[in-house]
């Protein structure tokens, strides 16, 4: 995966890390296709963009319901046009 959707990843993780706190990165380990080292905060992404960002924001959504979509879709807004169609999941149009 590109170094442009990790840092996609990463700014969702953080975005709700501001809101959560560390159960963020909790959670995101959790997801499959992503490789957590929570203490340095870093993200290493395997597999298809769409479907790793689609199971992303589906952990935050199981929690915390259409609020942590929403506050994903927030997060990658400014970054989205920077990714091919095909990459972007319908949950963060």
């Amino acid at each position: 995966m590109s170094e442009f959707s990790t840092k996609i990843v990463n700014k969702i993780i953080e975005e709700q890390e501001a809101i959560i706190g560390p159960l963020a990165w909790e959670e995101a380990q959790k997801v499959s296709g992503l490789k957590i080292d929570v203490a340095r905060h870093a993200v290493n992404v395997e597999g298809n963009t769409r479907e790793v960002l689609e199971r992303l924001v589906s952990q935050y959504e199981k929690l915390f319901g259409q609020a942590s979509v929403e506050v994903c879709r927030d997060a990658v807004r400014p970054l989205l046009s920077q990714l091919k169609d095909e990459e972007i999941p319908a949950v963060l149009r």
